[in-house]
């Protein structure tokens, strides 16, 4: 599908809140980067930066966690972190950014990852990911990008990703982005499904790690679910 080609979502579901769910999302900190790792990497085994290793991805997050464009939260139940997402209002000056500053200690995490000849030549297309995705879908440049997101099965079905996901989205909106998009594979039925009711459109579909990829896009300020709330204290 070409950009400007975006089907007309669904009205979304009112977002009915928990406000006890609420209050356990925080902000993501440095402390958190191990077991945040440890969650992303346990959904999503596949992915590249899961396959680089456990101690790449806490090495990454510990990184990224005072990058300005990083918006990271955390569902945190009696102690203990059962879920997370991650989102930025410009990932690929983040990245960019962060691999710059840090390789050092970002190369030696993900040394045994890289044994993987398979592993290297992903790392190799990563860099076309951002031009494949579209940056500029639905007719105007959209940055901010909703990255990773992974809970603990135990909780999952329990509304509470809905929760993060608007944390996430509301933030954005307080900060100015009147569209977040969100890429995943065209064959994962469960996200594809999540996002649509959120009232994200199919904006732009690329082929990428040999898959067929779908990028979707939510526009902030038209949906009924999204306030422009910030629960980062900078904002």
């Amino acid at each position: 599908m070409s950009e400007g080609d975006a089907r007309k979502p669904r009205a979304p579901r009112p977002f009915t809140v928990n406000p006890e769910v609420m209050a356990a999302i925080r902000p993501m900190q440095f402390r958190d980067a191990q077991r945040v790792a440890e969650l992303h990497h346990a959904a999503m085994g596949n992915s590249l930066w899961a396959q680089l290793g456990i101690p790449f991805l806490s090495t990454l997050y510990q990184q990224l966690i005072n990058r300005p464009e990083l918006l990271a939260f955390v569902y945190e139940e009696d102690g203990r972190i059962g879920g997370f997402i991650a989102g930025s209002t410009d990932p690929e000056l983040m990245l960019q950014k962060t691999f710059r500053k840090s390789w050092f200690l970002l190369g030696p995490a993900a040394a045994r990852g890289l044994r993987d000849l398979s592993v290297l030549k992903k790392l190799a297309e990563t860099a076309r990911y951002f031009r494949a995705s579209g940056n500029d879908v639905m007719d105007q440049p959209v940055k901010a990008e909703s990255l990773f997101c992974s809970f603990e099965r135990g909780l999952r079905g329990k509304r509470i990703s809905g929760h993060i996901n608007k944390v996430l989205f509301d933030d954005l909106l307080a900060r100015g982005h009147s569209h977040v998009k969100v890429t995943t594979e065209v064959d994962n039925k469960g996200a594809n499904r999540q996002l649509t009711s959120w009232g994200f459109v199919d904006a732009h579909r690329f082929r990428f790690y040999g898959k067929d990829m779908v990028t979707y896009v939510l526009d902030l300020e038209a949906s009924d679910r999204v306030e422009a709330v910030s629960r980062h204290p900078s904002i």
